[in-house]
């Protein structure tokens, strides 16, 4: 299967050299560029990811997560969400790669048919790294004020969460 997808990807790019060549296009020129306005675009981009990942590194290390984590648990405990999954809560909307690691690891503590495990399949499916992608998206356009679309992404996530409990307790 994965040569398909090799071939398929060789296929597009050949189909794009051939058709530039048909309506006469510079097709190396354009690509020169593509990679030069795609390479200016990641250098933009570069200081709001350091300074994300900076604080997110920050957060996990300095226990502000767990700290977080132990002063929510009975508010989400009264929701009726397992205690397990205020951390991947807290941590999904900063960093997809710490959710899934979380995820792994209750999986592998509880396996993957427990309660647990199955809210925190659905909740890391259904939820965005919301710092993340406003950091990429707006940053790579120049924007600086995200004072709509930020609370309105965390209201979805807070849906995504209320929505995996509710699903775990009647469906699950």
């Amino acid at each position: 299967m994965g040569q398909v997808g090799a071939a398929a990807v060789c296929a597009i790019i050949a189909l794009t050299v051939v058709i530039g060549f048909v309506k006469e296009l510079p097709v190396f020129t354009l690509f020169c560029e593509g990679a030069g306005s795609g390479a200016e675009t990641a250098f933009r981009l570069l200081p709001t990811l350091i300074g994300l990942i900076t604080a997110i590194t920050m957060l996990r290390a300095s226990g502000v997560i767990e700290l977080i984590t132990h002063v929510l648990e009975p508010m989400f405990g009264q929701l009726g969400m397992d205690p397990e999954i205020v951390p991947l809560v807290l941590l999904r909307p900063l960093s997809g790669s710490g959710a899934v690691s979380y995820v792994t690891e209750l999986m592998a503590e509880h396996g993957a048919d427990a309660d647990v495990s199955r809210m925190a399949a659905i909740l890391s499916s259904s939820t965005e790294t919301t710092f993340y992608a406003a950091a990429v998206y707006f940053g790579g356009r120049g924007y600086r004020s995200v004072c709509y679309t930020v609370p309105a992404a965390l209201c979805g996530d807070l849906a995504a969460v209320v929505l995996s409990v509710l699903s775990i307790r009647l469906f699950g």
